[in-house]
């Protein structure tokens, strides 16, 4: 064989194929990203159009308040680890720049609104009037806070103490706000039966609540991940059982939006009105959360700021109604439905906002990272800020030399 006269090889490498996506693969994306917004919107369209039936209500609401809180903390605290929740704890200062923001700030920012749009007696429902009032003096939410914080690799150690702490205080702090505001000499307040002054049953209810369905879960994972850190690493983030946490937090939107279908909690007034509130509750959430990260920016590192943006723009419908009913003796259904609505339909808002925040503040947060890798200077994300001192970025320098 002649090897001059033989063809040479080809050693041209084909480019990978640059084609842009198609549209089914581009679907398929969605899908993935979204597909909490698109499963909260199917289970709100079911409750729509079926409920559960009024005898079995309130088995429902104990079931999935109790359960699924209890599932997702305990998932939470499998995978949190007790020295960097312990840490967060310590942060007082902290603690009072996000706890006045979530009841201080926004009661007096709804009460302002709500005293505006009263001006004219005719254009809005007395209850709803109350209701916004309502919604702006509860704590912030729990479990949408903490599975949302997560998903936005946020600092999820800070959004549970401050849930945690918002709820505890809230226990005190809301009857006091509630009844400040509802006090005053205005037409709107007139639909309000007297207070009844004993907050004894809302204290011991909301306690219980908090007690055995976050307390006692969270406590419990953190013994389980004690002696079987191995094993939970596996469990919950290899396998992915952690994706348990956002189902149980469809669950927990789903039965609140079926109770309120149920009761026709939104026929008890004009859809004139409804769509007021909606966009009310839009404006506040867009306010809630600019001045939040405007003024956390100024001072935390990334990670912080996430649990910042989704602790105080945030309420919980949980402790609504129930504390309606306890502060004010012989509250009528009509009234507490029409009650209900304002924080019903913020839920749904903050549900959206903070869904589609999530890709936005992962993206911030990868960059942040890439940026610290770089600049060894930069504060980390998972603890609290350290002062910028020689020993100080020494120390943050010789953690980045052991991250493999």
């Amino acid at each position: 064989m002649d090897l001059k006269n033989a063809p040479a090889a080809d050693t041209h490498v084909a480019e990978p194929n640059r084609s842009r996506p198609t549209w089914h693969t581009s679907a398929i994306s969605l899908l993935g990203d979204q597909w909490f917004l698109i499963t909260l919107g199917i289970l709100i369209a079911i409750a729509s159009q079926v409920q559960v039936p009024d005898s079995q209500q309130h088995v429902k609401e104990i079931t999935v308040t109790y359960l699924c809180v209890s599932i997702i903390f305990f998932i939470t605290g499998c995978t949190l680890d007790t020295k960097t929740l312990l840490q967060n704890y310590a942060r007082w200062r902290l603690h009072l720049f996000i706890q006045v923001q979530c009841f201080l700030m926004p009661s007096a920012v709804v009460f302002g609104v709500v005293s505006a749009t009263a001006t004219d007696r005719n254009f809005m429902d007395p209850g709803l009037l109350v209701g916004l009032v309502f919604f702006s003096c509860v704590a912030t939410t729990i479990s949408s806070n903490v599975v949302m914080t997560k998903q936005a690799n946020g600092n999820q150690a800070l959004t549970v103490v401050q849930t945690t702490i918002g709820n505890l205080l809230g226990v005190f702090v809301t009857p006091a706000l509630v009844v400040m505001y509802t006090s005053v000499d205005v037409w709107y307040n007139d639909v309000l039966p007297p207070s009844s002054g004993h907050f004894g049953q809302i204290y011991q209810r909301v306690l219980k609540q908090l007690g055995l369905s976050i307390y006692v879960p969270l406590a419990t994972g953190q013994l389980v991940r004690w002696y079987f850190q191995p094993f939970c690493r596996k469990v919950f983030i290899d396998w992915k059982l952690n994706k348990l946490g956002s189902i149980c937090l469809l669950l927990i939107i789903w039965q609140t939006y079926d109770a309120a279908f149920r009761s026709r909690a939104f026929e008890s007034v004009p859809g004139s009105n409804i769509i007021f509130v909606a966009f009310i509750g839009v404006a506040l959430w867009l306010a809630f959360f600019a001045i939040a990260i405007c003024t956390s920016l100024l001072w935390l590192p990334r990670k912080d700021v996430v649990s910042v943006c989704y602790c105080v723009p945030a309420k919980g419908p949980a402790m609504g109604v129930p504390l309606a009913t306890t502060i004010f003796a012989g509250l009528d259904a009509g009234l507490q439905s029409k009650i209900q609505v304002p924080i019903i339909i913020y839920q749904g808002i903050q549900i959206v906002f903070g869904s589609i925040m999530i890709t936005v503040f992962r993206k911030w947060i990868d960059a942040g990272e890439r940026k610290l890798v770089k600049d060894p200077g930069e504060p980390t994300y998972d603890r609290p800020v350290e002062p910028r001192s020689p020993e100080n970025n020494g120390r943050r320098a010789a953690r980045l030399k052991t991250v493999p």
